[in-house]
């Protein structure tokens, strides 16, 4: 019987893996730069974030439409932090990296 899941390949699977350990990663080192520690909570939401973002990489699959105006008072730090993780992957659209700045703009909050 076929639940119309998508089956993921072994390999597929072990690559996401590591692109998502690789950004996470990435944004540990980007973090520990600018003296933010994210919450527990954070720290899960950008992890699950993280993960959708590969799996668009590895997909093609698209965002919803996202309005630029909605991220307007997110700081040029947190902006700037979300396009270099963006830019990691190399096929993510700037849109990408307006929601992931928001992960920063909070986790900045704790300080």
């Amino acid at each position: 019987m076929n639940n119309g899941a998508v089956k993921v390949s072994e390999a597929e699977s072990r690559d996401a893996t590591q692109l998502t350990e690789n950004a996470l990663a990435f944004i540990s080192a980007l973090y520990q730069s600018r003296n933010i520690t994210p919450n527990e909570v954070q720290e899960q939401m950008l992890e699950s974030h993280v993960r959708a973002m590969v799996h668009r990489s590895l997909t093609g699959e698209p965002l919803p439409e996202v309005e630029e105006e909605l991220f307007d008072e997110i700081s040029p730090d947190s902006l700037a932090m979300a396009k270099e993780v963006v830019d990691l992957f190399g096929n993510l659209p700037t849109e990408e990296s307006w929601l992931l700045s928001v992960h920063f703009e909070v986790a900045k909050d704790n300080l």
